[in-house]
């Protein structure tokens, strides 16, 4: 078994002291730039990492920052979002040499379990914290922690037409975030104009004359689920749309449940003629059941998915979906935590709008129906 290299081999090949490698790799003085630079040489030749745990014993940094996701995991391998968000998070990540350390837990109870037992050991430097929920116990814990700690999906602006975008919404900007007091650790967040995104969609179905639409929701504990509702009710009240014509029902997010959710609504007396997911795998389900109940799309049905990926590209009828840049939403956050490990003040990042894209998906409402 081969052996890892230690401090006294470097400083054996570089002829130095085992203290003069430490200075060396740690960034202290004590040793001459000629000598430092010779020193990292040499570590770069044996293969030398730095060893986290004793690092972390010192007081030194970690050389990595988590990721901890508590959703229900059957939901997780078949949704696409995540795995964009995660690669653009590890595109930032690597190119800082920096770890991601990644958990899946059952509900947020286990996943403050997990933050405070990381923070306990030293594990990670900071975290990235995603599905924001109504009421939160999250950022509070991780601000008396001490660990810096970056939320994805923050509220955007309000859902209705006042919603305007101000200076901060400029996608990438950084206005300041809220303050978490005197020797608290730095909590920013990311954002997604989900409001925004849900007034497109609304638009564009009622622009098509479709009055009874029905949105098939996600988790309803989440922050975003619940803009994306209160989004749908504002517009639709907007245009005299009630809750008789325009609703919400919620799911987990499965391709089962989205199934589930469609066969219901499809079952009414008074179906509706346009239903929108919130995510491509129940928009895909969706699809094929309308095709076995012999409701054909977009005839007599539109769809609309909230994510665009490839499955909305290869379904026939492709679908109509919001197009938004998820590996540059992951890139986002994983930037702003990087920054506030280097000490920059905590702050609210907006990412791009999404856009809708009209595809074969969405057509004009059946002239025969009735409002």
């Amino acid at each position: 078994m081969a052996r890892r290299p230690t401090i006294k081999d470097i400083a054996r090949r570089a002829g130095v002291s085992e203290s003069a490698v430490s200075f060396a790799l740690n960034d202290r003085p004590g040793v001459s730039r000629d000598t430092r630079a010779r020193i990292r040489r040499v570590a770069e030749e044996l293969g030398w990492q730095a060893n986290s745990a004793a690092r972390a014993l010192s007081g030194e940094r970690s050389g990595a920052v988590g990721l901890v996701l508590a959703r229900p995991a059957h939901t997780l391998g078949v949704e696409s979002f995540f795995l964009q968000l995660v690669s653009g998070i590890q595109e930032v990540l690597s190119a800082a040499r920096t770890a991601l350390l990644f958990q899946v837990v059952e509900d947020v109870d286990a996943e403050c379990a997990v933050y405070r037992r990381w923070w306990a050991e030293r594990r990670v430097d900071g975290v990235l914290v995603v599905d924001p929920r109504t009421g939160d116990p999250r950022p509070a814990l991780l601000a008396e922690l001490g660990l810096p700690a970056v939320t994805i999906g923050e509220p955007g602006p309000p859902a209705g037409p006042s919603a305007v975008p101000g200076p901060s919404a400029v996608p990438g900007a950084s206005v300041p975030g809220p303050s978490t007091g005197a020797g608290a650790s730095p909590v920013s967040s990311v954002r997604a104009d989900d409001a925004g995104a849900m007034a497109q969609v609304l638009e564009h179905l009622h622009g098509l004359g479709h009055r009874r639409i029905v949105h098939i929701a996600g988790l309803p504990g989440l922050a975003h689920t619940v803009r994306r509702m209160e989004s749908l009710r504002a517009e639709a009240e907007r245009r005299g749309l009630g809750p008789d014509h325009v609703r919400s029902v919620v799911t987990d997010y499965s391709d089962a449940e989205g199934a589930a959710a469609t066969r219901r609504v499809l079952a009414e007396p008074r179906p509706p003629t346009a239903l929108v997911y919130d995510n491509d795998v129940m928009a895909v389900a969706g699809s094929a059941v309308a095709a076995e109940l012999g409701i054909p799309v977009p005839h007599r049905l539109s769809i609309v998915a909230w994510d665009d990926s490839a499955l909305c590209r290869v379904t026939h009828p492709r679908l109509t979906a919001l197009v938004r840049d998820t590996d540059g939403f992951g890139r986002l956050a994983a930037e702003e935590l990087l920054s506030l490990l280097a000490g920059g003040p905590a702050g609210v990042r907006e990412s791009e709008r999404p856009r809708l894209e009209p595809r074969e998906s969405t057509a004009p409402a059946p002239a025969h129906t009735d409002s």
